[in-house]
C-alpha cells in the first residue's frame, strides 16, 4: 500500500470515529447578549476543518505558550479584549465593545461587552479581565508577555469601574497601546483562581488536561487529544460573534490538527484531499502543488515576504557547572569578530535560493523588507566574503593548521554544534548550508536536528546547546511586541536569558531605546529610536540574520471566507468566518 493510499485510509477511519460526528448547533443570539456582527460572506453550518501540523502543541496555557504550534491551537480557543485585524493590520472592538484614551495618553478606560460567556457556560465580566492581568503580571508566572505590560518601568495599573468596565493606566503614555491587547488572552477566573493561589498556574491546562478543565472566549474549545495523532476542537455553542443575518459563529461544527510529523507528509495529506488547508509551505514544495494540482480543487497563495527573521544563534547564556565544554567555546561564541567573521561567511543569496527557491529574501537585521513602516532601509547588506571572515577570525587571534583547520589561539579545534528542529524543512537546510559555509573558514560545525520540544527545552531551560537555527516574528509589524526579545529582561532574550542587568553595554543602549520608542507617540521619532536599535543589533550581530520567506499558503477551492494574511496567524485567524461551500473528502460532515 502506497504512502497516500494509507493516509486515505487513516482519515476515512478517523472520519467514521465518534468524535468527527457533527457538534449541536449553536444557540441563536439571547437577550442581553452584546454580540459583535461579523461583516463576512453569509455561510452555512457544518463541516470539519482538517488543517495538517508539523508538530505536536506543548501546552495549552496562553499564558506560558512560547511556541507556535501551541500559539496555533490555544488562539483558536481564547479571545482578546482589543484585536488586530490581520487582514487589515488595523485594531477592532473585541470583548471590549469601545474604549476611550484619556488627554496625556496614559487612561485606557474599556467597556466590556455583556451578556458574555466562556466555553463552559459561566458568565464572563470585569473579574475576568482583573484576574487576567494579575497572572500576566506576576513575575513568578514567568509569561512571555509580561514586558508588553511593563510601561515607564511600572506595570499597567488595572482597576475595576464596574462589572463592565475597566481602566487601566500607564505610567507614561504609550506608544500603540491599543496593540498590546492582542492576542493577550482573557482567562476564566472561576477555573483558574484556585490553583494561580496554590502557586499551581504553571501546571494547569498542560496537553493532558481534560476539556472539562479548559474553558475560553474564542469560537472552539476543546474536544479531545490524541498524543502523536490529533488535537480535535468543537464549536463554541456560546461565542459571541454573528453574522450579518444574526446567525452564531463558528459556522464549522470542529478543527483538527493532526499531527503529521514535517513539512513533506503536510504537503502529501493535502494533495491527497485529506486535509484542507496548508501553511508555510516551501518554495519547493509550493511549486509541486502548482505543478501537480488536480482538476483545481485547491489554490494557492504567494503573499510576499513575511515578518518572521530566521537566524544562527549562538548561547551565551550563564551555565551550570556541568556544561564546562560550552562555557569553554563561549569564549569564542562572545567575541564580535567571532560572530562577524561567522556572518561574513554564510551565503545568504544561496540560502533563499535553495531553500526559498527564490520564493523569499536575504536579511541583515531583524525587521522584514515587507514592513515598510519600521525596517531601516539605510542597513548595509554586505556581500558574502569568505576572505573577510578570515581576517576577522586572524584578528581575534585564530590560526589555520595546514589541512586548513581553525585553531583558537591555545591551539584547540574550533568545532560546535548546531541544533534545530528537526521537523522544520527549511531551517535543517539553512544549518546545513551554514555548515558548509562555514567549513570555508575552517571551522568545523555539525548539525543536529532535534524533535522541537528539545530544541525549546535546550534553549529556554536547559541551555544546554552551542548554536541553534532558530526563527521569530510574524505576530505584528509594530516594535512593541519585540519588546521581550530585546530587552535584556526579555523572555525571548533568547541568547542572553534571564539577564537580571543588561551583560553589554550595546544591550543597555536597546533597552533604552526599546523603552523610548514604547512611550513616543509621534511616529517619526519612534522611527528614528527603531532605526538606532536596528543599528545595533546588525552591529552586535546577537543574532547572525539570514532570511526570511515568502508566505506560501493553500486551501481548498471550496473553503470559503479564506483570507491569508502576512500576520501571524496567516491561514486561522478568521476561523470563526470560514465554511465549506459544498461537500468534499476531508471531513466527514461535508
Amino acid at each position: 500500500m502506497d504512502i497516500r493510499r494509507r493516509v486515505r485510509v487513516f482519515v476515512f477511519l478517523l472520519a467514521a470515529s465518534p468524535f468527527f460526528f457533527a457538534s449541536s448547533l449553536p444557540q441563536p443570539p439571547q437577550r442581553g447578549e452584546e454580540l459583535q456582527t461579523s461583516d463576512n460572506e453569509i455561510g452555512r453550518y457544518g463541516g470539519t476543518l482538517v488543517v495538517g501540523q508539523r508538530t505536536e502543541p506543548k501546552t495549552l496555557n496562553p499564558v506560558t505558550a512560547a511556541d507556535a504550534p501551541s500559539r496555533e491551537v490555544i488562539g483558536r480557543m481564547m479571545a482578546d479584549l482589543i484585536h488586530i485585524n490581520r487582514a487589515s493590520q488595523q485594531v477592532e472592538a473585541s470583548l471590549a465593545k469601545s474604549w476611550t484614551v484619556s488627554k496625556d495618553g496614559r487612561m485606557f478606560t474599556l467597556k466590556l461587552r455583556r451578556g458574555l460567556r466562556f466555553s463552559d457556560g459561566q458568565p464572563f465580566d470585569a473579574d475576568d479581565v482583573l484576574f487576567t492581568f494579575q497572572v500576566y503580571l506576576d513575575d513568578k508566572v514567568h509569561s512571555p508577555q509580561r514586558d508588553l505590560l511593563i510601561v515607564g518601568g511600572k506595570p499597567l495599573d488595572v482597576q475595576k469601574v464596574d462589572a463592565y468596565t475597566v481602566r487601566f493606566t500607564l505610567a507614561q503614555p504609550y506608544a500603540a497601546a491599543e496593540r498590546i491587547f492582542d492576542s493577550l488572552a482573557i482567562l476564566p477566573r472561576h477555573l483558574l483562581e484556585k490553583p494561580y493561589h496554590e502557586g499551581k498556574f504553571a501546571q494547569v491546562w498542560n496537553v493532558n488536561a481534560s476539556p472539562a478543565e479548559i474553558a475560553g472566549l474564542g469560537p472552539f474549545r476543546l474536544k479531545e487529544y490524541v498524543p502523536g495523532q490529533r488535537m480535535v476542537l468543537e464549536r463554541n455553542p456560546y461565542f459571541w460573534k454573528v453574522d450579518k443575518k444574526k446567525n452564531r459563529l463558528p459556522y464549522l461544527d470542529q478543527v483538527v490538527f493532526l499531527f503529521v510529523g514535517n513539512e513533506d507528509a503536510q504537503v502529501i495529506r493535502f494533495q491527497a484531499g485529506d486535509t484542507d488547508l496548508i501553511s508555510h509551505v516551501s518554495s519547493e514544495n509550493y511549486n509541486l502543488l502548482a505543478k501537480e494540482r488536480r482538476n483545481q480543487s485547491y489554490e494557492l497563495f504567494d503573499l510576499g515576504p513575511s515578518l518572521e527573521y530566521n537566524f544562527l544563534m549562538f548561547n551565551l547564556n550563564d551555565l551550570k557547572p556541568g556544561l564546562v565544554q560550552i562555557a569553554d567555546k563561549q569564549k569564542w561564541f562572545s567575541d564580535l569578530r567571532f560572530r562577524q567573521a561567522v556572518s561574513a561567511a554564510i551565503d545568504r543569496e544561496g540560502i533563499v535560493k535553495l531553500v526559498y527557491g527564490t520564493r523569499g529574501v536575504p536579511l541583515w537585521g531583524n525587521v522584514s523588507p515587507s514592513n515598510r513602516l519600521w525596517v531601516d532601509q539605510t542597513l548595509p547588506h554586505p556581500a558574502r566574503s569568505v576572505e573577510r571572515g578570515r581576517e576577522l577570525l586572524k584578528s581575534a587571534g585564530f590560526s589555520w593548521r595546514n589541512d586548513g583547520q581553525l585553531l583558537d589561539s591555545k591551539g584547540k579545534v574550533v568545532e560546535f554544534s548546531i541544533i534545530t528542529s528537526s521537523s522544520n524543512n527549511q531551517r535543517s537546510k539553512m544549518a546545513t548550508i551554514i555548515q558548509d559555509d562555514l567549513s570555508k573558514l575552517g571551522m568545523n560545525a555539525h548539525v543536529v536536528p532535534l524533535e522541537f520540544r528539545a530544541v525549546l527545552d535546550r534553549v529556554f531551560q536547559t541551555h544546554d546547546y552551542e548554536a541553534a537555527v532558530m526563527g521569530l516574528g510574524g505576530g505584528d509589524a509594530d516594535p512593541n511586541p519585540e519588546m521581550n526579545v530585546w530587552l535584556s529582561s526579555g523572555g525571548t532574550h533568547l541568547w542572553h536569558l534571564g539577564e537580571g542587568n543588561p551583560a553589554t553595554e550595546w544591550e543597555g543602549q536597546i533597552d533604552q531605546l526599546m523603552k523610548k520608542q514604547m512611550v513616543e507617540l509621534k511616529y517619526s521619532r519612534r522611527k528614528h529610536l527603531y532605526d538606532q536599535v536596528q543599528e545595533i543589533i546588525a552591529v552586535n550581530l546577537p543574532y547572525i540574520f539570514l532570511a526570511t520567506p515568502d508566505i506560501l499558503v493553500g486551501a481548498k477551492k471550496n473553503l470559503a471566507n479564506f483570507k491569508p494574511a502576512i500576520l501571524e496567524p496567516s491561514t486561522l485567524w478568521n476561523v470563526e468566518q470560514l465554511f465549506f461551500r459544498q461537500e468534499t473528502v476531508a471531513g466527514a460532515s461535508r
